[in-house]
Formats: structure tokens, sequence, C-alpha cells
């Protein structure tokens, strides 16, 4: 029992707490705060910035919704920025359902929602536009949530990130929400030298705890035997061991068909297992759109049902709703009744490829728990609110757009993190379908790897660099750009190689003493001794090389009957040539066949033919000796030894002329004379000055692979701006460079391809092109195929069209040349291929007809549209209000702004 000075202690600090802003937040929520969300919230309260690194469903919201609570109190604003629309849109509806819907506003590109309320939800995206614009949207901001920050290690989009943290005002404080990743402290230490004081929260434990399964035929295996020494179930062992000794005792399989094992349970199984043991809702992840499709048709062909009637009504109602206003020919083309059935049976697919009205019904009825089975991709993992109580994975290996790859780590741990709901579930479930090949110790190490390390990869790009030299001037850019978390990782990188380099320059020190000399510059003398050591071993390789050449000539010019001396080798000593090597195949060239002095006959190796051989006499053989007669060998043998008895022993080895280089004689000349030549300590000197020759390479070495790694941020950011000086985007490639009227042009163009369009506008060819023409050719600037096996060229709807992607295709060929003259390589080849769809589309083509000519799904066609609209919207307002292409895009703009395009806006 505390003691009374305790008890005073405790109640003291309650009523300290009492009042605080995390108390009054604390009074809005049903349940207590974790622990590690009280240290974030507090570190908040105190000013600081923080990073919170959690498992998916830990709670790691609350945290930026208390910095939202924060700029309200204070009368100021939060921003609450996400990486994808859809994340927006759900955290939009959280945050009115708490705070109201006039204090709260919704910016994604497509969306405009009361943006200038105190608080506002958006993509990084956004926001990063606002702060190149100087938006009057900043005033007053104060604090901005960046959730799923991890998101910055996104090849194609990660720079975002790393662009709105560089350049937020000092005063903005950044609460930065992520995924458990292994080098929290790394990022968190980014933060703090970039943002000034950061507080790193990391919570490694679920709030749910995760059963590890694998799921054999219909039977659900537990993955480890032990759950807290993590032992490998033996089970699951012995099933692998006993299915590879049949695979490689059974008939072999037809090449290039997939194995199925027999213990690899149906979709429809899965399914129905998991509702009979009370595992549903659950998440099945597929890593192919077409085949969640599928698996929903399989089980409702497997006849499943799994609502009540009462859900079904319930499910009916809400999709009939949300599509009304949909009309039936679309609905037809979507295949909406088919859908509309699994949805009332409690059956889902969620993909990109689904239409995003289609998604939103599928997530809202996933929460509120009608739908009982969603087969997803890995998508539907990052972000969007829709937990489980089970996770299936069918397999460990996904299609990366390349190549089938294995699932890692990181990738396992964002996927089953979605099993175990927050508050209803005491426990979550992840099972792995057996599958052939299926190696339990191997799943066992991902389910064991509870984090992944964020890796930057951020890249100066051209919008990026004209809109910093035009705030900055391109020194101090270069300088920011040094500090983003792409260099700051490279440079951690080299704390080691930098550490080796100074303890090298140091020992360099002592060397330099150890040889100095009484007598002179001992230094000197080392620089003449290491001239001279080179321009002797060059001359050794000279020599040697000439030795070969002679060796082989010599070796070549034998005849039969000539005599030699065998220069070396076991057979070293006198012989005479049997046979002309150039008559045997090319395996033997240059290689005789000689009788040695011991009547031997052998074919000389490659070793004994190395150094040129002399012919000191010649003897008659006959043209077929014969070799195998002993008579005939000894006979010729002893005519050998007398030749050899009348010849003197330097006569038969022969002369070798020596060539002495003049340089090489003045250097030892002026090496003789050198003061420190005389030095009785000469060789010790010496022996140090080797040391320090040795090391000076060592460190030159190190400066070499330092340099690789410090710097590269800005390096690429120098090769940017030499190309934008040499288009005529700056004024010139240098530090003086100022961005000129087609740079600030480019400023305004933000889409990947930003380059291209600006060098299109200037071109001023878009301008003779109809708005529908328009929009088709912009087409092929945005879009990107899923595959790029189809090299069948993209029909094109009229000649201007066909012109005008001859000249975008042209354009890209002379960038792309300009790039390669600067070591860069970042634009991509336009594709063409829906610029009829798009056409068709702005001409008012129907949904059916859209889909029926093109090889594209809903969801893809409205995903492109939509961002074809934001490129029309960027022309639109990249060009001077007098030019007639500002009115022609919005035209385009609003032309492919129809249907199901702009009902997927609608939040």
């Amino acid at each position: 029992m505390p003691s009374p000075a305790e008890r005073y202690a405790q109640s003291r600090e309650r009523a300290a707490h009492a009042r605080t802003a995390l108390a009054r937040f604390e009074e809005g929520y049903e349940f207590g705060l974790d622990q590690f969300q009280k240290q974030a919230c507090r570190a908040l309260e105190a000013g600081s910035g923080v990073l919170v690194a959690a498992p998916t469903g830990a709670g790691k919201t609350v945290v930026g919704e208390f910095a939202v609570h924060l700029a309200l109190e204070a009368g100021r604003k939060c921003f609450y920025t996400t990486p994808i629309k859809a994340l927006s849109n759900q955290k939009f509806h959280d945050l009115v359902d708490r705070y109201g819907p006039e204090r709260v506003g919704l910016l994604t590109g497509d969306v405009s929602i009361n943006g200038e309320a105190p608080i506002v939800v958006m993509t990084t995206e956004v926001l990063r536009n606002m702060l190149y614009a100087g938006s009057s949207t900043l005033a007053d901001l104060s604090y901005v949530v960046m959730d799923e920050v991890h998101y910055l290690a996104d090849r194609f989009r990660g720079a975002v990130w790393e662009e709105v943290i560089i350049h937020l005002p000092e005063s903005v404080t950044v609460v930065a929400l992520s995924a458990t990743v292994s080098n929290a402290e790394e990022f968190g230490a980014w933060l703090e030298a970039v943002r000034g004081s950061s507080e790193v929260v990391v919570e490694e434990v679920r709030p749910v705890p995760l059963w590890q399964h694998v799921m054999v035929g219909t039977r659900l295996y537990d993955l480890f035997a032990d759950s807290h020494d993590r032992v490998v179930n033996p089970e699951l062992v012995r099933l692998a061991r006993d299915e590879d000794r049949q695979d490689k005792s059974g008939p072999a399989r037809h090449k290039g068909r997939p194995r199925r094992s027999r213990q690899t349970p149906w979709r429809s199984d899965v399914v129905s297992r998991l509702e009979s043991d009370g595992l549903l809702p659950v998440i099945y992840f597929l890593f192919s759109r077409a085949g969640c499709d599928e698996a929903v048709r399989q089980c409702l062909h497997a006849g499943l049902r799994l609502t009540t009637p009462d859900e079904r009504r319930e499910i009916r109602e809400v999709a009939m709703t949300a599509t009304r206003e949909l009309p039936d020919d679309d609905l037809f083309a979507l295949g909406f009744d088919e859908w509309l059935d699994a949805l009332q049976r409690g059956l889902a697919s969620h993909h990109a490829g689904l239409l995003p009205v289609f998604k939103e019904v599928v997530e809202g009825l996933f929460q509120r728990g009608l739908i009982k089975a969603v087969f997803a991709t890995e998508t539907l993992a990052l972000g969007i609110n829709m937990p489980a109580k089970s996770v299936v994975l069918e397999r460990l290996v996904k299609w990366n757009g390349e190549t089938h790859v294995d699932l890692t780590a990181g990738e396992y741990t964002q996927l089953t993190g979605r099993a175990g709901r927050r508050g209803i579930d005491v426990e979550g479930h992840a099972v792995v379908l057996w599958q052939p090949g299926l190696e339990p110790g191997t799943l066992a190490g991902l389910a064991s790897t509870r984090t992944y390390p964020l890796k930057s990869s951020f890249q100066p790009s051209y919008n990026m660099a004209v809109n910093l030299v035009d705030r900055m001037g391109r020194g101090p850019a270069r300088d920011v750009l040094e500090t983003c978390f792409a260099q700051f990782q490279a440079d951690r990188a080299v704390v080691g190689l930098a550490t080796e380099h100074r303890r090298a320059s140091e020992a360099q020190a002592g060397y330099l003493e150890g040889m100095q000399c009484h007598l002179g510059d001992f230094a000197e003398y080392a620089a003449l001794r290491e001239q001279l050591s080179q321009l002797e071993k060059g001359a050794g390789r000279q020599a040697a090389a000439r030795r070969r050449e002679q060796a082989a000539a010599s070796w070549e010019a034998l005849r039969p009957g000539d005599v030699i001396t065998i220069p070396a080798g076991k057979r070293a000593g006198p012989a005479v040539v049997l046979d002309h090597p150039r008559s045997r195949s090319g395996r033997d060239e240059g290689r005789p066949l000689v009788l040695t002095g011991e009547g031997q006959v052998r074919r000389l190796s490659q070793a004994e033919t190395t150094v040129a051989v002399h012919v000191f006499s010649h003897l008659k053989v006959p043209k077929s000796f014969p070799q195998r007669d002993p008579r005939a060998r000894r006979e010729l043998a002893a005519q050998l030894h007398a030749v050899v008895r009348d010849i003197p022993p330097a006569e038969r080895r022969g002369r070798e002329v020596r060539e002495e280089d003049g340089q090489i004689q003045a250097l030892r000349q002026q090496l003789r004379q050198h003061p420190c030549h005389g030095c009785s300590d000469r060789e010790l000197h010496a022996r140090w000055a080797e040391r320090h020759a040795r090391g000076a390479r060592h460190v030159a070495d190190l400066d070499r692979r330092i340099g690789t790694r410090t710097n590269s941020v800005a390096r690429r950011f120098d090769r940017v701006c030499e190309v934008l000086g040499d288009l005529g985007y700056l004024t010139s490639g240098g530090d003086e460079a100022m961005v000129t009227d087609a740079g600030r042009q480019l400023m305004r163009l933000y889409t990947e391809n930003d380059l291209i369009t600006a060098q299109l506008l200037r071109d001023g060819a878009w301008r003779r092109l109809s708005a529908p023409e328009l929009a088709s050719v912009c087409s092929a600037i945005v879009y990107e195929a899923r595959r790029d096996d189809d090299d069948a060229p993209a029909p094109t709807p009229t000649a201007d069209v066909r012109d005008a992607l001859r000249q975008l295709t042209g354009v890209w060929q002379e960038l792309h040349e300009v790039e390669s003259r600067h070591g860069l390589s970042t634009l991509r080849r336009p594709d063409p291929g829906i610029a009829d769809l798009a056409y068709r589309w702005a001409k008012g083509a129907s949904l059916l007809e859209v889909l029926t000519k093109g090889d594209i799904t809903a969801g893809d066609f409205v995903r492109w549209m939509r961002q074809l609209i934001d490129l029309l919207g960027q022309v639109s307002q990249a060009v001077d209000a007098t030019d007639p292409l500002r009115r022609l895009a919005s035209e385009a703009a609003a032309l492919v702004d129809r249907g199901v395009v702009a009902y997927g806006t609608s939040g």
C-alpha cells in the first residue's frame, strides 16, 4: 500500500494531467490510450514532432487525431495527408463524424471540399504542390500529419514525402505515422536533423495477438509447435518432406504446366472451413486481379451463402443506393447483377481494376461486417481500414510487373497485419495455403520477422528543379536537397569508410615521420625510386612481351633435323626436331615433336616452349622417321651427342640481346646522385616510404568510394539543371541560372513526364487539335500498360492524332538523347495504348463500347481518365490566359469528366 507521501504525489500528478490537452482529448474516447499513444501525444503537447512506428491496427492514427485536437484548441490548422485518395476519403469521413462538416475539408486533386477549413485531409501531392505555389491556404498551419509515411520508399511517388518534410515551414510540427520499420531510429534522426526536435516512438506489440497457420487440404495446422520459442510444427516439416519425396519419384510433369498439390485446398473450401471455425470475416489475398474475380465466381458456383436474410436485404439496399445514378447500360457493362449476387452472399473482390464506387461499397459493407470474404490484391493492405478476423495468403510469390518474386518479410507482415480487429477479436489468424514446394522453415522466417527497413527513393525531378531554383537559386537548392533522407542514408553508409579514412590519414603522418632523413628530402628520393621501379616494371613487361613474341617465332621457325637445347622443364637439354609443328593440328601448334639426348621421343609441353630457342646445328632426319623403332632412335641420339660435343655450351644457348631504356639509365644516375642515397639508414627510411605510398593508394581508394556516395543527390540535381539549361528552361546550367518563361510553364506541370509535356507546349502543335483529339494525345503521356508484351500498334482515331503522337514520340527521343549526354534516363516512353479509347469516350461513347473496344477493366479506365483530367487541368493552368490551348484543355477535361469517370470522384 502506498505511503501518504506517495498518495499525495500521485494525487498531484493526476491533477496536473487533468489540466493537459491530452486529458481533454482522452475524454472523447471510450477506450483508454495505450502507453505508446500517450508517450507520442505527450511529446506533441511538449512541442516536439513525433515519428510513431507501430503494427497495422495498433492505433497510430490516434496520435494524428491528437495533433488535430491541438490545432483546434490553439485556433490554428492541421493538414492530414495520406498516400492514396481512398484513404483520404475514409479519413475525411472519420473526422467529419468527430468534428462536424464545417470544420473538415478534403483536397485530393479530384475533389475540393471546404479547402479553407481548419482541418483539411489531402493527398501528399496536393500539399507538395501547395508548398511550391506558396498557397495562402498554408497560413496558420501548425501541424501536418503524414499517415503511412513509409510510403516514401515507393520508387514512383516516394520523393513527394521527402519534398514535403524538407520544405514545410519551420513553425509546422510533423507527425509521421509509419508501419513498424527496422530503422525507425535512423528515420527519426533524419527528421530531427531537418525539422528540429522529434521523438521516436516504436511499438512492436500487436494489440491483437496473431496466430499463424498453414491449411493443408481442409485441415488447419499451426505453423509453430511452440509459439514462444517459434519452433516449426514437425507435422508440417514431415508433410513437406513426404511430398518432396513423392514428387521426385512420381511421373514427370508436362513442361510449363504448374503443378498442383493434392493437399492444396480449393478457394471455396478455404472459405467454408473458416466459416465453420468461426474465423470470418476474411481477407483472401491473391496477387492477380483476374484471380480475385475468378475466386468470387468459384465460390458462387460452389453455392456458398455466408449471410442471413436480414443482411442480404441491407446489402442490397446499400448497393442500390450507391449506384442509383449510374445508367443501366453502364451497370450492364460492369456485370452489376453478378456483382450484386455475390455481395448478397457475403462475397466480393477488391482490386484496382474495380470501379471506384464498387470498391467503396465493398469497403463500407466489409467495415459493417456484412461482407464475410473479400478476395483482394495487395493494394488493400495499403492503409484502407478493412480489418478482418483472418487473412489468407494463397501463395508466397507475386508478380512485380516484370517477373515473379518472393514476398518479403515486410510485405508478409503488412498483409497479415490486417488480421485481428481491435476491440472485437481476442486474436487474429493468418493462414497460408499449402502449395507445391512450400518450405515451412522459410514461412516461419517470414512470420518471425516483424520489421523491414525504410529506404529512400528520392530523386530530383525537372519540375522540382525549376521550382527550387525559382524559390531559392541553384546553389541553395542544392544545399537543401542534400538534407533529404536519401542523402542522409548514403552519408550514414559511409560512416565506416570515413572512420577508416581518418585512421589511414593519421597513419600517413606517422609514416612521414619515420622516413625523415638528415641528409635530404627522402620523400623526393622515394618518389624517384618509385618512378624508377614503375619504369623498370613497365620495361620488364615490355621485355617479357618481346620475349614471348621471340619465343613463339623461334619455335614456329623450326624444321625437322634442327638441333636445339630445350631451355626449361624436366627434359631440359639437347634435342633434335622430328617434325614441323605447323604441320600438326591447331592444338599442338608451336610445340614440336623431338628426340631427346636420352633417345626418347616427346611432344614438348607448352611450359617448355615459353623461352626462345636457338638452332645451333642440323642433322639429316628421314621425312618419316620411324619413332617406334628403338634402333633408329639410338642411332639418331648418337648423332645428336656427337654434334653437342663439338659445340661450346654458350653457343648452344644463343646470345640474349639486352636493351636498356635511356630514361631508366637517366633515373638511375639521378638516384645515385641524390643526397639520401648515401644515408646509412636508407633502406629503413625506404620501408617507411613504401608504407606511406601504400597508405596513399588506400586513402585515394577510400576517397573514390566515399565520393560515389556523398553528394549523390546534389550531383543528380546538377545533371537535371544542366539538361534544363541546354533546353532553355533555365538561363544556363550554372549556379547563376534563373528560370525562364518556359521554365515557369514547367513549374506548373507535375506529371511524371513533365519535361515532355513542357516541350510540346512550347512547340504549340496541340493548338490545331480538337478537344477529343487533345484528350487522345495527352492519354499517351499518362498511360502506362501493365505489361509490355503486346507489340501490336494501338489504333489511332484521326490523322491529326496520328501526327501528334508521332511528334510526341519524336520529342521523347530528342529528350532521351539530351538526357543521355548528361548521364540521365528519367523520361518514360509515351504509350498510346488507350488513345483511341480516350478519343471515343471524349466523343460520348458508352462505357460498354469503350470496354468492348479495349482490353481494359472499368477501374483501370476510370483511373487513367482521372489522371488524364488531371494532366489536362495542368496544361490549362500552365499556358497563358490568352492562349487558345487553355480553353481547349479545359473543354477536353470536361468531355472526359462524365459518367462513371465523374461518379468516381463523388467522395
